[in-house]
């Protein structure tokens, strides 16, 4: 385990990177945000409203070693999701892309239904994103820990109480999925750590 204190630029791809064992392996991560009594929404009801410098730079600096990145369609329209710059998976039980991503070209937006999560992160890696990154939602995040597909989980924890009805990080029937921790940075009060699975 690390321990830091100021997650320093320069350090993150060594902080964040895949443990040497796995390397060249298909690696999923998943990057959640939440307050310090356990809210994955702020008072504006995104996550969005959450966020903070500290977790800014790590959501980045993960968004940029990704292969592809995965949202729930849920996630992706009420954060205002718009095209990240590299291949995006939207997962829904619907037909229709979020606003914000529609006119997004067809080969850097998919979207996908989650049937089978073992059969989808198997077509993420035929497709040649070995590098998965999913930015959640709650529910997408209960179904891939339920199906034993999740290799790490990220989470920031902002020093913030929200109180209130909020959704937590996994909105699922129960589940135990024993997590290790394997780095800890703080900044000014935030905890940002990374879960291996």
């Amino acid at each position: 385990m690390r321990v830091l204190v100021g997650p320093d630029t320069d350090d993150l791809a060594e902080l964040y990177a895949v443990p040497p064992d796995r390397r060249g392996e298909p690696w999923l991560r998943v990057n959640m945000v939440s307050s310090l009594d356990g809210a994955a929404t702020g008072e504006s009801g995104k996550s969005g409203s959450l966020n903070n410098a500290a977790d800014k730079l790590v959501f980045d600096h993960l968004r940029s070693v990704a292969d592809v990145i995965v949202v729930g369609a849920g996630t992706a329209r009420i954060e205002g999701y718009r095209p990240a710059g590299r291949p995006m998976v939207v997962v829904s039980r619907g037909r229709e892309l979020p606003e914000g991503l529609r006119d997004a070209p067809a080969d850097e937006v998919l979207l996908v239904p989650l049937r089978d999560p073992a059969a989808f992160k198997r077509m993420l890696v035929d497709r040649g994103w070995t590098s998965i990154l999913c930015e959640g939602g709650p529910s997408l995040l209960g179904h891939l820990l339920t199906a034993g597909v999740v290799d790490e989980l990220c989470t920031t924890t902002v020093p913030l109480l929200v109180g209130g009805e909020h959704p937590r990080i996994v909105q699922s029937p129960p589940v135990d999925v024993p997590l290790r921790l394997h780095t800890l940075l703080e900044s000014d009060g935030t905890l940002l750590a990374r879960w291996l699975l």
